[in-house]
């Protein structure tokens, strides 16, 4: 079961885990016309895929989507945390304390509770298949400057998450995550922001536009590293494999292409102040 699995990563590992051999996976989203896309998108192999309209932020709906993919598909063995928002690096200077509190309710709500409320439904049944959860992360959960403050306490904040629950859930369940860089996607902003419209994917067709290679991140260590998201999946493939990570639990993987290597271009975020 894969929260914000209607677009970007969430779609890209469903679709992996489906060409892995997955018997059924469950993408849960707030509108089933977005997770449709997922659907149609699976080709052949749309018959095993569940949509599940839900928000993740309501305990109702994270115990019905549970519910209903056991009822589909008769277990859970594997649930990934990850859907989110981005607050697209608004910097603690140009905010006011106001719109802070705002973008902090909603940012927080989605991507540090809705991972715990997912969670918090979905642990009995995988206690029952000794599945394993693969949270997703960001580089922002080590590294400053992915995002703004509200962004990067939360993914601090879901990094604690793993380590935690990778204890209370041991010995029966694994948790782990994946730490990805940055992905050409729909990931959105927060509505209390008004960025609820803006996308990452119009940053990545406005570079196409000055002639750049949106397909790279050149200025990473490793310059072909892809911003598709289906290129960022194996790192969850390898995580919810029993047989090959089954002694690997409250672990991260970086898959950033290399940015804890270099870091980020400025020297410091504040000499403008």
């Amino acid at each position: 079961m894969i929260t914000g699995g209607g677009s970007g990563i969430g779609q890209a590992v469903a679709l992996r885990f489906l060409e892995e051999g997955a018997a059924g996976v469950a993408v849960v989203g707030r509108t089933l016309d977005r997770l449709q896309r997922t659907v149609e998108a699976a080709g052949d192999r749309a018959d095993r895929i569940l949509p599940i309209a839900g928000d993740v932020r309501s305990a109702d709906d994270m115990r019905r989507a549970v519910s209903e993919t056991v009822r589909r598909f008769g277990r859970l063995d594997v649930l990934v945390p990850n859907a989110g928002i981005w607050d697209f690096n608004r910097s603690l200077t140009k905010t006011t304390p106001e719109e802070i509190a705002g973008i902090y309710d909603e940012l927080f709500d989605i991507n540090v509770k809705g991972y715990l409320l997912a969670c918090s439904a979905a642990w009995p049944e995988l206690v029952k298949t000794r599945g394993s959860i693969v949270m997703t992360l960001s580089n922002a959960a080590f590294y400053p400057a992915g995002g703004g403050p509200v962004y990067t306490a939360a993914k601090h904040a879901a990094r604690g998450l793993v380590t935690q629950l990778a204890y209370e859930l041991a010995p029966k369940v694994r948790v782990n995550g994946v730490a990805i860089g940055g992905l050409r996607t729909d990931l959105r902003g927060p509505s209390s922001a008004g960025m609820q419209e803006r996308s990452i994917e119009a940053g990545f067709r406005k570079r196409e536009a000055r002639g750049d290679d949106a397909r790279t991140n050149m200025w990473l260590p490793l310059h072909d590293a892809s911003v598709d998201p289906a290129d960022s999946t194996g790192p969850y493939v390898l995580l919810a494999s029993r047989s090959n990570a089954g002694v690997i639990t409250g672990a991260i993987v970086n898959a950033d292409g290399g940015i804890g290597v270099r870091g980020f271009a400025t020297a410091a975020g504040g000499d403008d102040l």
